[in-house]
């Protein structure tokens, strides 16, 4: 029997439409979020990112503006550019577009956002909050990938989760998250040795190392929930790092790729952003 489809077009239109909600109670109240991404350079995808960070500011009625900089910007000139929008009241979430060009130090920029308004979730403070089980911003993406892994209704307490891949980004975050959903949580990466022993005994399965096709039928568990975070392309497609027609037979629940993670990992930016501005709102 075929796995159940985790769809994150259907997912992300929920949480727009939650979001939507949001900001027009907080309009009511004079207060607009606002979210300004920072991008630095023509990088194509990059560009494509921004469009649609721009589209979903749109749909749901936030202010959205793009600082485009010059792909020989100095780290000083991309650092003053943060100062200044860490000081505008207008703008709740600040997003430095990655990556950068190879001149430019993403760790020091990113530092420079105040945790606040750093809605991505990558300043080492939110990270801090993340790992003590406190209140701070959660990256998007694993965000997403959790909203999705609890919408399947399973109880989470005790199960074996794996995750594929140590990112920043993605990996570690979300095996933190899986653990304060009480997961016993198992962390894999190149060095693992014997990683399909890791796999097939994983009730909830997360790949994340960016390697089409990597996750085969015979790594997963029977029943599993599978989390496809990749996004690759091959021979003009997009496919993601799991064998997804094959595993699809084996799975209990899984994500396509396109339209799966891909699609939350918006959604949660816009969230993330509604609750800064909800935050400011509370404070003042």
């Amino acid at each position: 029997m075929s796995a159940q489809i985790l769809d994150g077009i259907v997912f992300s239109a929920e949480i727009k439409e939650d979001v939507k909600r949001r900001v027009a109670a907080m309009k009511e109240q004079g207060v607009i979020p606002g979210l300004a991404v920072i991008l630095v350079g023509d990088d194509p995808a990059s560009e494509l990112y921004v469009r649609n960070k721009g589209k979903g500011c749109e749909e749901t009625g936030m202010l959205s503006r793009t600082i485009r900089m010059n792909a020989a910007a100095t780290q000083e000139e991309l650092e003053a550019e943060i100062d200044r929008l860490n000081r505008d009241p207008a703008i709740h979430g600040i997003l430095v577009q990655l990556p950068l060009p190879g001149h430019l130090d993403e760790a020091a920029a990113l530092a420079k956002i105040l945790p606040e308004k750093d809605v991505d979730g990558f300043h080492l403070i939110n990270a801090g909050h993340l790992m003590t089980g406190t209140e701070g911003v959660t990256p998007c993406t694993p965000k997403g990938a959790l909203y999705m892994i609890r919408s399947t209704g399973e109880d989470l307490s005790g199960k074996e989760a794996v995750v594929i891949g140590r990112s920043n980004i993605v990996g570690k975050p979300m095996a933190m998250l899986l653990l304060q959903q009480n997961c016993t949580v198992t962390l894999c990466h190149s060095r693992t040795k014997n990683l399909a022993e890791h796999t097939r005994r994983a009730d909830i399965l997360v790949a994340a190392v960016g390697k089409a096709g990597f996750v085969t039928a015979d790594m997963v568990k029977e029943g599993a929930i599978v989390i496809d975070v990749g996004i690759n392309r091959v021979d003009g497609k997009v496919c993601g790092d799991v064998d997804f027609e094959k595993v699809k037979e084996k799975a209990g629940w899984i994500t396509p790729v396109p339209g799966g993670v891909g699609r939350m990992t918006i959604a949660m930016l816009l969230s993330n952003t509604a609750d800064a501005a909800e935050r400011t709102l509370k404070r003042e």
